[in-house]
């Protein structure tokens, strides 16, 4: 997976950065595979306060730009470590014992480390490939987050499945511990390889603090159609699978790993390749049309199909709208044609994730009522019909006049 010298230019730090962001990739999928159970079982949230959780949870997505002002004398990789350094304390710190007001505290830092490493690991994998190879660059990296993930998704599974069996009931927070320490573990495993390099290649440049043009108009609009699609399916597709139906811990964390396998194993090259070769335009407009589709069945499978086959069909659409997501990437190469520096193109990812999340958080707080009152089909009755709004909205990007460098 990670034959990236053909790929990347030689001197780099390629090797460092994506070793550090595949051990990063484990504990995320840790992370991810226990999160969803740990609030249904340890702290009992209702879809409501999960929406609300989650608006506090992508507040530092919010205020990224901002964050990053504070940090633009920082290079790309500091900004890395420091993002990584945040969540390792989180990690730490959901060990110990706390009321679900601690517990969401601790879940902001972790993901203000989170959002920290998002726009800076695009950049980077941007920044050391070679000519002609940028699609290929980011999706090594979302294989090796991908190949992590599966890695992680694995170990929680035989955590809870033989740790049950050994410890008995009743003993569902200690497995937990055991999963925040794991993660605390990996995280600081991936800081120290990260911090083993000297940013090879990479000029010391401040980048701008705040980077708003009008140039970027398509690209801001297309970050808040992304928003929207990955609040809905984040957020509440694995909630859906636990509290509607019944997933146990193992299980999710099983499904999370084939997703992530799949993805590792073909998803996110096969999507690298496809926006070099079919161009961005084009994987952006088709992406969302066939997200249309999965967020119909995601929504009303338990009404259309008996409950075994429903959950086969949800299970099949997450792994299905995890290979889309990888389709993100076309949006950051289109951002990139446009920019005239690195540090430019920086700034404006993390614009353009501030931008998103602006919508993340009003769909987090919207979503959970919606999700109470209403029922999961028509909050992802109303995703589909953002996903079509976004392909609509991508026909107006300009046909690329040449192939990004």
């Amino acid at each position: 997976m990670l034959s990236y010298s053909s790929v990347c230019r030689s001197g780099s730090g390629a090797g460092a950065f994506f070793a550090s962001i595949l051990v990063w990739g484990v504990g995320m999928g840790c992370f991810g595979a226990v999160f969803n159970n740990f609030l249904v079982e340890i702290h009992g949230v209702t879809g409501t306060q999960r929406g609300l959780l989650e608006f506090l949870r992508e507040t530092p997505g919010v205020l990224l730009v901002a964050i990053l002002a504070a940090l633009h004398r920082f290079s790309d990789w500091k900004v890395l470590r420091i993002g990584t350094a945040c969540s390792l304390l989180a990690a730490l710190l959901l060990i110990l014992p706390a009321p679900f007001a601690g517990a969401v505290a601790v879940i902001a830092v972790w993901a203000l480390g989170e959002h920290l490493v998002m726009p800076v690991r695009q950049s980077i994998a941007l920044s050391i490939a070679r000519d002609g190879r940028s699609g290929e660059s980011l999706g090594i990296v979302t294989g090796a987050v991908s190949a992590g993930t599966v890695a992680g998704s694995v170990a929680v599974a035989a955590v809870f499945f033989f740790g049950s069996r050994l410890l008995g009931p009743g003993r569902a927070r200690l497995l937990y511990d055991a999963v925040f320490a794991l993660v605390a573990l990996l995280l600081a495993a991936s800081l120290a390889v990260a911090s083993s390099v000297r940013e090879p290649g990479v000029a010391k440049r401040a980048r701008p603090s705040f980077y708003f043009r009008r140039k970027y108009w398509r690209f801001y609009v297309l970050e808040l159609f992304y928003g929207a699609r990955k609040q809905v399916f984040f957020t509440f597709g694995p909630f859906v699978l636990v509290k509607l139906y019944g997933m146990p811990t193992q299980r999710v964390a099983a499904l999370f790993a084939v997703s992530a396998f799949i993805t590792a194993l073909w998803g996110g090259r096969l999507v690298g390749r496809l926006v070099d070769r079919w161009g961005y335009r084009n994987v952006m407009i088709w992406d969302t049309v066939v997200l249309f589709f999965v967020c119909l069945l995601y929504g009303y499978a338990k009404d259309w199909f008996p409950l075994p086959v429903a959950t086969a069909v949800v299970c099949a659409n997450y792994v299905l709208d995890a290979v889309l997501s990888n389709a993100s990437m076309a949006t950051n190469l289109y951002a990139r044609t446009l920019s005239d520096s690195q540090e430019e193109l920086t700034a404006t990812l993390t614009s353009g994730i501030s931008m998103n999340h602006v919508v993340t958080v009003f769909f987090a707080l919207v979503g959970g009522l919606v999700f109470d009152r209403y029922g999961a089909g028509v909050l992802f009755a109303f995703a589909a019909l953002m996903a079509l709004a976004n392909s609509a909205f991508a026909l107006t990007v300009p046909k690329p006049m040449r192939k990004p460098a």
